[in-house]
């Protein structure tokens, strides 16, 4: 369990040596905590971390990997289960061994393949490079390595990279009442206004209650105007779930600044692309959700349309019918982001994924030729780019 802590957070890119992983076992061999899973928290906190900027990451690893847990004790003295034995043997490919990794060759043949290996295979298989297993590089399992893959048994994305995802995950809503730590954030989206006075007269007009009171022989005559609002409307698609996680932070923050900015800002979310339906709520997103022909009929050209979302997907994703990680979709995910885009003259995709990694993605290039080019990192600069884009 502790080693499992330590490889997720390696997998994470938090910087953590085994030095200080010897510490932490020292220091629980000592006592220094109990053994609830609290204390065991900020002592694993204290001894991994050394720069707050990685503290969120921590906090996601190590709630899926103690889910569930609440004393280290009994969790040590129980038998260890199986999925995590199956993760502490989770190989550390390198960028030249996934190179040579080849994928099956087409979607067709990927899905055809699994449909016999499920028929001939018996047992449990872990290694190796063909039947549906894990820790290995068959296209078909959990928690190896295949460019090109579907996900059978495993809780959550590694790579970026399944064409298939055969577990039902469950994805959190975006919070909007984050205080944020800067205003730089907002600055960079006021570059999208344009104000006008609307609604009930509750603002005093100062220079016409002077000339009113004036020509009223000092009688004071108090002028009322509306309020100014920022007319325009923002239609904020965001991805979530999978490898979204890892940019959860930085999307909250961006999505309570637009909610503070934008009065006429409507939000939904989509996993990966969007196909022919969107959702509100994450925790009903199987159960409530809203068709994409109601989202571009219900709401009018007018709006300013910003995709939110790494764009780091399987290529099928986009351009195959059947694609879709989560359910079988009629029409490739390219169909519907071309009836977005046309419905919406002015759209911008926001990404999270650092501008340099771009080219490391087939996906992220299908997505800037939709785009024609207007995506932009979701950093300050690529947020002033992207707002001065919306304005042409």
């Amino acid at each position: 369990m502790f080693v499992n802590l330590f490889l997720e957070l390696k997998q994470a890119k938090v910087p953590v040596s085994l030095k200080e992983y010897l510490l932490l076992l020292e220091a629980m061999q000592a006592r220094v905590v109990e053994a609830g899973v609290d204390d065991f928290y900020f002592l694993a906190r204290a001894a991994l971390v050394k720069d707050e900027r990685n503290l969120d990451k921590f906090d996601r690893v190590f709630g899926h990997v103690f889910k569930g847990i609440e004393s280290v004790g009994d969790a040590l003295a129980a038998a260890i289960p199986e999925e995590w034995l199956r993760k502490l043997a989770e190989r550390m490919l390198t960028s030249e061994e996934k190179a040579q990794i080849e994928a099956l060759g087409g979607w067709d043949k990927l899905m055809e393949t699994l449909r016999q290996r499920l028929a001939e295979q018996r047992g449990r298989h872990q290694g190796g490079s063909k039947w549906i297993g894990t820790v290995g590089t068959s296209p078909y399992g959990a928690h190896g390595y295949n460019p090109e893959g579907v996900r059978i048994g495993q809780d959550r994305g590694r790579e970026g990279r399944a064409v298939k995802v055969w577990d039902r995950r469950e994805f959190r809503n975006l919070d909007d009442d984050i205080v944020l730590g800067t205003r730089d954030i907002k600055v960079a989206l006021r570059r999208l206004r344009r104000f006008a006075r609307e609604g009930a007269t509750v603002e005093l007009d100062l220079p016409d209650t002077i000339r009113a009171t004036a020509h009223n022989a000092g009688l004071l005559d108090l002028k009322l105007v509306p309020e100014r609002h920022n007319t325009i409307k923002v239609l904020l698609l965001l991805d979530i779930g999978g490898s979204m996680d890892w940019h959860v932070t930085a999307c909250a923050e961006l999505f309570s600044a637009a909610r503070s900015e934008f009065k006429h800002l409507q939000h939904f979310y989509f996993h990966n692309c969007p196909y022919e339906f969107l959702w509100r709520d994450a925790e009903r997103r199987h159960a409530d959700r809203t068709p994409t022909w109601d989202v571009l009929h219900t709401y009018p050209a007018d709006y300013k349309l910003i995709f939110v979302g790494d764009a780091t997907m399987s290529p099928y994703e986009l351009s195959q019918p059947g694609g879709s990680v989560e359910h079988m979709n009629e029409e490739a995910g390219v169909a519907w982001m071309a009836r977005l885009t046309a419905t919406y003259e002015h759209a911008v995709w926001l990404n999270p994924t650092p501008a340099a990694e771009w080219q490391f993605h087939r996906s992220i290039a299908i997505t800037r030729q939709i785009m024609l080019d207007r995506m932009y990192p979701l950093t300050l600069d690529g947020l002033d780019r992207a707002m001065r884009e919306l304005n042409h």
